[in-house]
């Protein structure tokens, strides 16, 4: 029975920590990208951590993780509108990319992985910007962001991974 309870207290913990290395990415690694077409926005580092978490640690931790870290960060800024929203589209995307890499490792599946994540993104934050504005248009403005979010986090995460990955299996969570 302890050892059960100490399991617990360790996926406890784990994802605690996940989602703080999300959000402090999302929050203190980021630029305003005001210069953009649409409603502002900024590019963050907290798709780096969250695209390591699912592919090392699986769709469960990957969902938590980037939901619950990036929509506190939504919550504590001045985003408040969007926390739900973050909460639903980074959920899935870190699900998506834990599903996808489940028992494989190859840079393919992983690239595979994070283009549907950036999928889930573009159209997610398309859909959320149109409800909250109520303009269909605008919300094209936002997809330059959100694929240079994207693509700047898959050529941090790419080439690592793998190795962060095989040294992450040693880890009992």
């Amino acid at each position: 029975m302890k050892s059960e309870n100490s399991k617990k207290t360790r996926q406890i913990v784990y994802g605690a920590v996940f989602i703080a290395l999300v959000y402090v990415c999302t929050a203190f690694v980021n630029f305003p990208i005001t210069f953009l077409l649409g409603k502002g926005g900024l590019v963050h580092l907290g798709n780096v951590p969250l695209f390591i978490i699912a592919i090392v640690f699986g769709k469960k931790y990957g969902a938590i993780a980037g939901g619950v870290g990036m929509a506190l960060f939504d919550i504590l800024s001045s985003w408040t509108v969007w926390a739900p929203f973050t909460l639903v589209i980074v959920g899935l995307m870190g699900f998506t990319v834990g599903a996808i890499t489940k028992n494989r490792s190859s840079f393919a599946v992983n690239l595979l992985a994070i283009l549907a994540a950036c999928a889930i993104k573009v159209v997610g934050y398309y859909i959320a910007e149109g409800i909250i504005y109520g303009n269909w248009i605008s919300p094209l403005g936002s997809i330059p962001g959100n694929l240079v979010q994207i693509g700047v986090a898959a050529l941090i995460v790419l080439p690592f991974v793998g190795r962060i990955r095989k040294a992450a299996s040693k880890i009992d969570i």
